[in-house]
């Protein structure tokens, strides 16, 4: 099965949320995994809390914040837009989503970053199945 990783600083928002919304929305067309460069303690809890209310889904129980190193050989990187240059990690394909760090902001900007990474999960899940991602 096809390995994706969502890639980030610290691991503890976007990449978390796009690593649980991939289980969640393709776990049948790709594996997800997420990690950073740093790691914090916790996932961030507004992203916690809302992704209860919204997907049912407890990151707390489910993810940790990994380190690069602890991933396995993935075929896809999607970094998540960190403003900073992500250490090199092999794949055959690379994506940023450009996404703004939504920590320290209302809830609506959460919930924005959610749906983003809703979409996006949906739209490489399509593309992959359709072959035209890897080829």
């Amino acid at each position: 099965m096809i390995k994706v990783a969502f890639i980030c600083v610290h691991n503890s928002c976007r990449s978390q949320i796009a690593e649980a919304l991939g289980k969640k929305l393709a776990s049948d067309v790709f594996e997800s995994y997420s990690a950073g460069t740093e790691t914090k303690p916790h996932i961030n809890p507004d992203a916690v809390r809302l992704m209860k209310q919204v997907h049912h889904i407890d990151m707390e129980q489910t993810q940790y914040s990994k380190l690069l190193e602890e991933l396995p050989p993935v075929d896809v990187v999607i970094t998540m837009g960190c403003n900073v240059q992500c250490p090199f990690l092999p794949c055959s394909r690379r994506e940023d989503w450009g996404l703004e760090d939504p920590t320290g902001k209302p809830d609506a900007a959460f919930l924005e970053t959610i749906r983003f990474i809703e979409q996006r999960i949906l739209d490489l899940k399509e593309r992959l199945q359709a072959g035209s991602l890897l080829s």
